[in-house]
């Protein structure tokens, strides 16, 4: 079954740029998305621009309107998803575990729907 993680955190929230802590954060990840990439869990994953390069398309009634920004005026970012493929959803929640910022951020985990286009 697919899972997606979608990570987030407060914006600015972590370690600083430059700091010992952030080498130690960046080691972390390192070594979970490698040992993630050996299982032959991982799909997917890329990082998120910031919300300052997002564009929302809503559409009500005929008109469509385009706002510069996230959907959502929230503390938290959106900085990251991985998409994985696991047994089932106790596996997809230890992965969920595992990532660096789940000590300042949180991780949803989301199964991915199935419908017949999805070949």
């Amino acid at each position: 079954m697919k899972y997606m993680l979608l990570l987030r955190q407060d914006i600015g929230a972590g370690p600083a740029e430059g700091t010992p802590e952030f080498d130690a954060e960046m080691a972390s990840w390192g070594e979970v998305m490698g040992e993630l990439g050996g299982s032959g869990a991982m799909v997917a994953a890329h990082g998120l621009d910031t919300e300052a390069t997002a564009t929302t398309v809503r559409t009500r009634g005929d008109e469509s309107v385009i706002t510069d920004g996230p959907f959502a005026e929230t503390k938290e970012s959106f900085f990251s998803y991985i998409i994985i493929d696991v047994a089932d959803l106790d596996a997809a929640l230890g992965w969920a575990k595992r990532m660096p910022n789940v000590t300042y951020g949180s991780v949803e985990v989301r199964p991915l729907s199935v419908h017949e286009q999805d070949a």
